[in-house]
């Protein structure tokens, strides 16, 4: 389609861009781009309708200067006759006159689309109806708390849940009819931030999807907003929702995507907290004995996470029959900066060696910690900072009272807001938040201690009023607390906690691991199935922005290697919060390198394209999987997670079957989405595959499946390992070390150096046979040598379709067996004396 666009500038300035376009023609079958940049998609609306009419009154009398200019369009995204269109097909019907859509940047193919929506009056919270949603499958991520989201799935507007800050929708791309083989279309809706005001979308009874626009503060009004969600479509789900993101971050300058983002070193090295081993009666001594426990196990952490109960608190609760969790640590407040007496060397304050300090040398000098984090909630502490407490004057905290959302109030009531309505917080005023933060990590850093973990953190929402609404406040302390972090600590040191709402998401320019999901809650066997399934599909979102933490497990628990294995394939950090004495070693082993270090898979672990739309905690039929990528393979996580998920009737987690049953799913290389880059251009889909649990080795021709069955809180780890053809009767595939969970992290990189042109080492990327080869005579010359780089130590296996002549190791002759029926070559690799070190392994064929 051609389109004419009538560019219409006034002579005068840019004082009144793209008045020419109305609703009308966006509604049109074409959607029209200005091409001139002043009129950049959506500026034609400014703060209020009236403003606009000013305007054109106003450059009446300018000379208009016209420039016509001829572009191919491609209408992905309209309204027509009262229908939202994607890609020919009707997502929403009954699309109000009120709602208005603005093409997102590009030239020729629009991918994205901004909705607005304008009313009569200026208020404070908005509703504004859509259009209806019917008959088609999405999944969301709602905040079903005011800290945390989770995921739901549904087929019409009713489905929607309050607080809905992503949603992701399938349909069939029907621009060149109905046909039965149509590409699937996924459209993601990423309701944003517009000035003062945050929008979230919801459904109603009649089916409706909603846009929920407020600011927080009763002061801070407007009638309308033109940038309220982005829509973005495309044929693969994974790149539709990371281009969304990454069109967000560009139109709204305020946060930065995960991939621009320093990712803290901890990350690749196992860890330890405090919180579900002492939860606030931590002490030094009992980090300490924490800290021996698992280090003489032969699993020594890395890095250590001292958790709520070291800060210099006090308790203002004076009502006994108050509901307070936990010996009212929800109603307490930060009384100093430094650590308590229980950190306190033998029990007494030391001037010239800090307590904190001491702990934090011990704990370097003598466990050989790499790093040490600390806990703090965005706002001091769970009750904030007293005001005109002995040495805080200057930090200007007053007492305030929470406010929550009508959609954070119709899903699940919350202990710690029950007890803050009650008693108050201290809020430390905005324009000292950054006195407070730097004061407070500046002493930190001086004691050793290399970041934070920041709790807590969407409590500012409901402070807002006064402040200029929930939006300005949130940016505020998140400004100052990234700003305190870059001065004090140099490796990015920061873990974001209890921060799933977009008044933060979308203010986080620095900030590069955050929380996943809920707590880990070891004693709630609701909890472990639908922590699972969360911490997946919460990654969808989450994993553009910052690098998912799926949080700390026990490894002594009834549901631990199914945690475990979770971790594996989560590409994140890796720790536990034992007591001292109750570890299960022989699973740690599974996860932990003698080094301390871990195998981190690459990427932040998601849920499979065939998942996407299942309920794998609710249907009672599907089984969850998580793919993920290595260096050199990739890897897909098989997890039985029915029977517990939130009701939204009881309004908390709840376990809905009580046996559920044992379930059956399949398999297949192109589950692992990445999996083409990983095996390189020429691949044609033949991969050696690895199960974990079973030991079973089985090469997979192209597009054939695996079965897999499971029962409640059991899994499989499928490790997929591209093929490579040698010669013409030579086939090989590293797999990893085969007694680690991620199998396939060890293997670092991959060569073939071919007999014939050793000087041009063939990296794995060649083209494979699926013909089954015949046995070579042992006494063959060599072909090629397979050169790898791998990191670890124990049973490390690759596939070979013929025994190999030799393997060498460090330079040494190494023995090795092979297993002629499957083509499974072992060799035994040592502990290496150095940290993080790389054997190189040469294998002839």
């Amino acid at each position: 389609m051609i389109v004419r666009s009538a560019c219409v500038l006034p002579a005068c300035g840019p004082s009144a861009p793209g008045l020419f376009l109305r609703r009308n023609l966006m509604r049109s079958k074409a959607s029209i781009l200005p091409a001139y940049r002043s009129l950049a998609p959506g500026s034609f609306f400014r703060q209020n309708l009236k403003h606009l009419r000013q305007l054109k009154r106003s450059t009446a009398h300018c000379q208009p200067v016209v420039r016509w200019a001829e572009m191919t369009v491609t209408p992905n995204i309209s309204i027509n006759d009262g229908n939202l269109v994607v890609q020919g097909k009707t997502i929403l019907t009954g699309v109000p006159e009120n709602i208005v859509l603005t093409p997102g940047s590009g030239v020729g193919l629009v991918t994205g689309a901004f909705i607005g929506a304008t009313a009569s009056h200026s208020k404070s919270h908005h509703v504004f109806p859509v259009g209806t949603l019917e008959g088609l499958r999405f999944m969301c991520c709602f905040r079903f708390k005011l800290w945390w989201m989770t995921q739901r799935m549904g087929t019409c507007g009713k489905d929607i849940p309050l607080e809905t800050q992503f949603m992701l929708v399938e349909s069939k791309d029907s621009t060149e009819g109905e046909q039965n083989d149509a590409p699937t279309i996924y459209t993601v809706f990423l309701p944003l931030l517009e000035g003062q005001f945050r929008a979230v979308i919801q459904g109603n009874e009649k089916n409706e999807l909603e846009i929920c626009l407020e600011s927080g503060d009763n002061a801070v009004e407007t009638n309308q907003g033109l940038y309220l969600v982005y829509m973005h479509a495309g044929t693969n789900p994974f790149e539709v929702i990371n281009e969304a993101v990454k069109a967000v971050e560009k139109h709204m300058q305020t946060f930065n995507h995960r991939e621009k983002k320093k990712l803290p070193s901890f990350l690749d090295w196992f860890g330890w907290c405090t919180w579900d081993a002492f939860y606030t009666d931590v002490t030094a001594e009992g980090v300490e004995e924490g800290l021996k426990s698992l280090l003489e196990g032969g699993t020594p952490p890395r890095f250590l996470i001292i958790d709520d109960g070291w800060q210099q608190i006090g308790s203002e609760s004076k009502d006994t029959n108050s509901v307070i969790q936990e010996g009212a640590q929800f109603a307490n407040r930060l009384t100093g900066i430094k650590e308590n007496a229980k950190f306190h060397k033998n029990g007494k304050k030391e001037d010239q060696v800090p307590g904190l300090k001491h702990v934090v040398d011990e704990a370097k000098e003598h466990h050989n910690v790499k790093y040490v984090y600390v806990w703090h909630a965005l706002a001091g502490y769970w009750g904030g900072v007293q005001p005109a407490g002995a040495g805080m004057e200057h930090y200007d905290s007053a007492l305030a009272y929470p406010v929550q959302s009508p959609g954070i109030l119709g899903n699940q009531p919350d202990i710690v807001m029950d007890s803050l309505a009650v008693h108050g917080l201290g809020l430390v005023h905005p324009k000292k938040v950054f006195n407070f933060y730097n004061e407070l990590h500046s002493y930190l850093a001086s004691c050793g201690v290399d970041g934070v973990k920041v709790d807590v953190q969407n409590i500012i929402e409901t402070l807002g009023a006064g402040h200029g609404g929930r939006v300005s406040l949130t940016r505020s302390y998140h400004q100052a607390l990234e700003a305190s972090i870059a001065r004090n600590f140099a490796d990015n040191g920061c873990i974001a906690c209890m921060c799933h709402n977009t008044d933060g998401i979308y203010s986080a320019k620095q900030t590069a691991v955050v929380r996943a999901s809920d707590d880990y809650f070891p004693r709630d066997p609701a909890s472990h199935t639908i922590h699972i399934s969360a911490v997946a599909y919460n990654t969808l979102f989450l994993g553009e922005f910052m690098q998912p933490d799926w949080d700390m497990f026990h490894s002594l628990h009834p549901a631990a290697d199914y945690h475990a294995a979770a971790r594996s394939v989560g590409g994140c950090a890796i720790y536990v919060s034992d007591k001292p004495g109750n570890h299960n070693f022989e699973l740690l082993k599974k996860l932990v390198l003698p080094d301390g270090s871990v195998l981190r898979a690459q990427l932040p672990g998601r849920p499979t394209r065939d998942c996407l739309f299942a309920d794998p905690a609710r249907d009672g039929t599907s089984l969850l999987k998580i793919w993920n990528v290595n260096k050199c393979t990739g890897v897909v996580g098989v997890f039985n997670c029915q029977g517990a998920g939130w009701c939204k009737v009881a309004k908390k987690t709840c376990i809905h079957d009580a046996s559920p049953g044992t379930l059956t799913a399949s398999v297949q290389a192109m589950d692992v989405d990445a999996i083409a880059q990983v095996a390189g251009p020429d691949w044609n889909g033949e991969t050696v595959v690895y199960a974990h649990r079973s030991g079973e080795v089985t090469r997979l021709p192209k597009g054939a499946s695996l079965p897999v069955t499971l029962g409640v809180l059991e899994y499989e780890l499928f490790h997929f390992c591209p093929l490579k053809e040698i010669t013409s009767n030579i086939y090989f595939a590293p797999i990893g070390l085969l007694d680690m969970l991620n199998t396939g992290g060890a293997v670092e990189q991959f060569e073939v150096h071919l007999v014939s042109d050793k000087k041009k080492p063939l990296l794995f990327d060649g083209e494979v046979s699926s013909e089954v080869s015949t046995s070579l005579s042992e006494n063959r010359s060599s072909a090629a040598t397979i050169a790898l780089q791998v990191r670890g130590c124990g049973r490390f296996g690759a596939y070979s379709s013929q025994r190999p002549l030799k393997c060498t190791m460090g330079n040494a002759p190494t023995d090795f067996d092979y297993d002629v029926a499957t083509g499974l070559l072992t060799l035994n690799i040592p502990v290496p004396v150095e940290e993080m070190y790389r054997w190189t392994i040469e294998i002839e064929v």
